[in-house]
This record gives C-alpha cells, sequence and structure tokens, in this order.
C-alpha cells in the first residue's frame, strides 16, 4: 500500500512545496551568511574588539531570556488547525505582546547589577535599548507565522534578508559617523523597527488586535508548555559543550576548536532550518491523512534532502581539514583533526532533525523536550568522561556522538505515531558511510594523508 502511493508520486519536482521550500531555506542562509561576514569584515575595521565583546554579553542575555520564555506561539499557530482563524490569531497575538513586555521588563531589572558585575557601566544602557528589540517582537504581526504556515517562503525569505540588511547598513552608516558600541545597538533597533512594521504593513490580512479566547489560550499555553520545557533543554544542550571545555581545556585551545565547531555545525545549522521552515509545517498540513499515507509522502520528500546531507558531509569529513589549513594559519592545525570527527557525529543530528519537526507538526513536541534532555545529559557525563578517558580526543568524539540518544528517542516517538524512518536511515547510512569510504580511499589514491592521521599526540 505505502509503495503503491509514494509511486504515484513525482519523484521529483521544483513545483514541489518540499522541493521550494528546502531551496528558499538554503538560498536564505547562504545569503545572510554572506551578508553577516562582509559586514563583520568591515565593521571590525571600524570598531574596536571590545565593542564586539560587550554585543556578545547583552546578546547572550537576550537570547537566554528568549529561549527561557519561549512557548511556542509560532509553531502552535503552524501547527494547530484553528491556525487561520481570527479569534485564535489574535489570543496568540495578546499573549506574545505580553510575553514582549515581560521580557523586557526583566532586561530593565537585570541591567545595572549585571553593568556592576562586569565592572562595565555602558552594559546597562546596551541592554536597555537593544533589549527593547524583544517588546518590539512582541507587537509583531503573527501574519508572519501565517506565511510560514501555508509555505510562502519566498516574500518570508524576503522580509528576513530585508530586516538583516537594513540592520546592518544601520550599523555602518553609524559606525562610520561615530564608530562606538552605539552602532551595533542601532542596526538591532533598525532589524526590530523593521520586522514590525513590515510584519503589519507589507503582508496581506487583516491586522491583529488584542483579543482573548479562552479555548484558544488554553490551547497554546498547553502546547507550549512543551516548547517552553523543549526550548529550555535546547539551550542547555547547545551551549553546555562550551561551558564544559572552556573549564577543561585552555581558552586557546577552546579558541582553536571552536573553528572546528563552526565548520561541522553548518549542516546542523541549515537542516534545523529546513525542519522549521518546511517540514514541520508541511506535516502540520497532512497531519489528517492515515499514518501509512503521510509516512510515504513524508519519507519520498525527506530522502532528497538526506541526499543533500550526505554530499555535504563527505566534503566536510573528506576534505575538511583541508579547509581549514586553506583558510587558516598553523595556530589552528588542531582543528583540522576535529573538523571530521564532529562532522561524522553530524550525521546523527541530520537525522534528527529531519525527523524531529514531523512530531512537532503531529502535535506531538513533548518528544523534541525529552530528546534535548537526554542530549543535555550526554554532554554534561560523556564531555567529563571522554576527556578522562582520551583528553582532548575524547571530549571532542562524546560531542560528536552526544546526538545518538537524542536520535534513538525521536525514533521511539515516531515509531508509537506509526512514522517510523528507521529503515530509510539505515539505508542512508550504508550510503554515507560506503561513499565516505570511497572518498578516504581517493585521498589516499592522490597520495593525502587521512584526516584521522593528524590526531597524533592527542591518541591515548
Amino acid at each position: 500500500m505505502e509503495s503503491t502511493i509514494a509511486k504515484s508520486k513525482p519523484m521529483f519536482s521544483l513545483s514541489s512545496p518540499a522541493v521550494r521550500g528546502v531551496l528558499w531555506t538554503v538560498a536564505a542562509y547562504g545569503s545572510s551568511q554572506v551578508l553577516r561576514f562582509g559586514n563583520n569584515l568591515i565593521l571590525t575595521r571600524l570598531l574596536v574588539p571590545e565593542f564586539f565583546g560587550l554585543m556578545a554579553l547583552v546578546n547572550s542575555l537576550r537570547m537566554g531570556l528568549e529561549l527561557f520564555s519561549d512557548v511556542g506561539i509560532g509553531q502552535n499557530i503552524i501547527q494547530s488547525p484553528r491556525g487561520d482563524e481570527s479569534q485564535f490569531l489574535n489570543t496568540a497575538w495578546s499573549i506574545q505582546i505580553l510575553r514582549g513586555i515581560v521580557l523586557w521588563s526583566a532586561c530593565l531589572l537585570v541591567a545595572q547589577p549585571m553593568a556592576e558585575f562586569y565592572d562595565e557601566p555602558q552594559l546597562a544602557g546596551l541592554i536597555a535599548v537593544v533589549c527593547l528589540t524583544l517588546l518590539l517582537s512582541g507587537f509583531s504581526s503573527t501574519k508572519l507565522y501565517t506565511l510560514n504556515r501555508k509555505m510562502t517562503l519566498g516574500k518570508l525569505t524576503a522580509l528576513e534578508l530585508s530586516k538583516q540588511s537594513i540592520g546592518l547598513v544601520a550599523m555602518l552608516v553609524w559606525a562610520l559617523v561615530s564608530p562606538t558600541v552605539w552602532a551595533l545597538a542601532a542596526g538591532a533597533i533598525a532589524a526590530g523597527v523593521f520586522k514590525l512594521a513590515s510584519s503589519h504593513l507589507l503582508i496581506p490580512g487583516k491586522l491583529n488586535r488584542l483579543e482573548w479566547d479562552g479555548s484558544a489560550a488554553r490551547e497554546l499555553l498547553s502546547f507550549g508548555k512543551w516548547i517552553f520545557i523543549a526550548s529550555i533543554m535546547m539551550f542547555l544542550a547547545e551551549q553546555s559543550d562550551r561551558l564544559i571545555l572552556g573549564k577543561l581545556l585552555s581558552l586557546e585551545m577552546l579558541g582553536v576548536l571552536t573553528v572546528a565547531f563552526v565548520l561541522a555545525e553548518l549542516p546542523k545549522q541549515v537542516l534545523k532550518r529546513i525542519g522549521f521552515k518546511v517540514i514541520f509545517p508541511l506535516v502540520s498540513r497532512k497531519a489528517a491523512l492515515p499514518r501509512a499515507q503521510l509516512r510515504a509522502r513524508f519519507l519520498q520528500q525527506r530522502k532528497y534532502i538526506l541526499l543533500g546531507v550526505v554530499a555535504l558531509l563527505l566534503l566536510l569529513v573528506g576534505f575538511g581539514d583541508v579547509l581549514v589549513g586553506w583558510l587558516y594559519d598553523d595556530r589552528y592545525a588542531d582543528a583540522a583533526w576535529a573538523v571530521p570527527i564532529l562532522s561524522c557525529g553530524a550525521w546523527l543530528s541530520a537525522l534528527f532533525y529531519t525527523s524531529s519537526p514531523c512530531l512537532l507538526g503531529l502535535g506531538k513536541p513533548q518528544y523534541s523536550a525529552q530528546s534535548n534532555f537526554l542530549r543535555f545529559l550526554a554532554i554534561v557525563v560523556g564531555v567529563p568522561a571522554g576527556f578522562y578517558v582520551a583528553g582532548t580526543l575524547g571530549a571532542i568524539v562524546a560531542i560528536g556522538t552526544s546526538d545518538l540518544p537524542t536520535y534513538a528517542a525521536i525514533q521511539v516517538g515516531l515509531t508509537r505515531e506509526n512514522i517510523s524512518t528507521l529503515r530509510q536511515d539505515m539505508a542512508f547510512t550504508g550510503l554515507f558511510v560506503g561513499a565516505l569510504a570511497a572518498v578516504l580511499l581517493l585521498r589516499l589514491l592522490l597520495g593525502i594523508e587521512l584526516p584521522f592521521d593528524r590526531l597524533g599526540g592527542f591518541l591515548p
């Protein structure tokens, strides 16, 4: 039955919502990174490094508060059958505004104590101004989530890149006129104002208004409690490895390994966006289908994403060390052996990020909370244990394999919901391993040492 359904769908079509969604998401992410990199090259010549350090503290506070207060408003609008109802959207907007007010108030409360803790008087004013973006975001229209719900990713991508561009231009203009830390703050505010205005004025549809529907609020908050827990667990899971390594290793070694993290996490960052912007809304729209039919359609579209991931990871595992040698000087040589290890682990992340949004689309966010908690445990326990057994190498291997329990938890959920991806995952894992063996053999034929030969003194 499943094979018949799958064969009835086109194997590959640019008109497919999934294909178009992936293309838009990858294009948006690539363009965003190019803009950010070019902007950073210019700003680092106009501003002193201390300013970027101050903004790193402010952004850490802002992002932490956002994650620790995430109640899944956007995810619920995309997933809920009521996601197009005015009462539901207006209730979500009202909750979003309350959240924005609370978050900005919290920033104002901690601004002065944080400035005193770091002995940086400017920090208090920066926090108050930059975190105003949380309030602006609270008043932004829910039409942004509706675009994602309806897979109108072209317009959504254009708005996101326009917002980023306006913020970057504001930074550069301010930095040219007055090269102070406030140039970075100006960019954040300009981007926030554009997001607020464009969400109401540049997207067709009814304007939001303050409204409260009891049943809608209960649904939003019931769904949101698991998103809240999942966001906290995600924050802990994604930040704990750096915090633990910062204690175990020298800051110099941590800085070197950060280069490896950035390269190895490129596929993960792309897949996280594809998962939320493409897989999640697609499954939400088809959640009422019989599970066998939904699973067949999901697996049919997912395999194209996995093929792309295989190609990208083959480059990172097979030649990531060479890339490090080209881009960085000898001080970063130790990043070369870490890239292939972390990139191998990224395959587990790929399987996770292309399947977990399916459960969210079915209205089962609890599995994401559980899987993020397991990754947090794997990091907290595995990294110190790996370091004790095999030093820096052991710690990196522990980080590279930390998504294994996460993936296992998601597979349990997918099996319970009759939408397991296990057979497809095993097939593509075999493809990845076989193709990787061929790439490594090609290196040997070309006379290039294997990336793992660089481990040297890091072996126990």
